[in-house]
């Protein structure tokens, strides 16, 4: 299965990127997925579920350890082949 994640991670500051958003773009950027956009208000990465729920975790332990007082995400499933051949009860 093929997951997309979006997040912003907060407090903003528009005039210089905070330490916690420097984590989270490090901890997308080495993470084994296929494909990484960060921008200055939000961010999305895609890969296999294995890969991007272990960069969900690392980005939320990272980014909160680096100040971030809120991390907002959403993972969706972009494999719907994959996702409709999930067991029942199982997504």
């Amino acid at each position: 299965m093929r997951l997309r994640v979006e997040f912003t991670t907060e407090p903003f500051d528009l005039d210089e990127a905070p330490a916690h958003a420097l984590v989270a773009r490090e901890v997308v950027g080495n993470a084994s997925l296929d494909s990484v956009d960060v921008g200055p208000f939000g961010n999305t990465a895609e890969g296999g579920s294995d890969e991007v729920l272990a960069a969900v975790n690392a980005l939320l332990r990272e980014t909160l350890a680096a100040g971030a007082t809120r991390v907002s995400l959403q993972v969706n499933v972009i494999d719907a082949e994959a996702a409709d051949e999930a067991p029942e009860g199982g997504r």
